[in-house]
């Protein structure tokens, strides 16, 4: 009783995809996903931070107590600036890691069937044609076709109708 909407989109049947199709397309299609933000090298690190107008400004004056034949003032304040610059770029490092940690804590579980058998998997293994089983309060971890929803509401959420408006509840 495939329709045609069905076939265009690889749904698997009521039991869902096999753990084989599943994998083959994660393969094929990638992970559920946004693009990760680039990550920033340590040289661009140290260039950022070293563009940073109150460093250039304190390297300046550094610069000018060496020539103005003030050895050991120059020597105390860049001694100073290189190792607050130091600490910077290690808190920018820190930072950056910290953060991809908490994106990879909430990243949503998705609720599928595959195989007949109900499992929850990271959001981003779920692929075209998974089933997902959602209940309230659950946060939908990709474009679905809503295939049944009984006495369900998505209050001010726009739903789209297969072929029509969208229309709010």
């Amino acid at each position: 009783m495939a329709t045609a909407l069905q076939a265009s989109l690889e749904l698997g049947e009521q039991a869902g995809l096999s753990e084989e199709e599943a994998r083959l397309r994660l393969e094929r299609l990638g992970p559920n996903e946004l693009p990760a933000q680039k990550k920033h090298s340590l040289l661009a690190i140290v260039l950022e931070v070293m563009r940073e107008p109150m460093f250039i400004m304190l390297i300046v004056a550094g610069g000018l107590y060496l020539l103005l034949g003030d050895a050991s003032e120059a020597v105390m304040l860049l001694g100073f600036v290189f190792v607050v610059m130091a600490i910077t770029i290690i808190q920018s490092r820190r930072t950056e890691r910290a953060l991809d940690a908490l994106r990879d804590l909430s990243s949503p579980r998705a609720l599928v069937i595959r195989g007949g058998v109900h499992r929850r998997i990271p959001g981003r293994e779920v692929v075209q044609g998974d089933w997902l089983v959602l209940a309230e309060g659950d946060r939908v971890p990709a474009d679905a076709l809503l295939r049944q929803a009984p006495a369900s509401r998505l209050g001010q959420l726009p739903v789209l109708e297969c072929g029509g408006e969208p229309r709010r509840e």
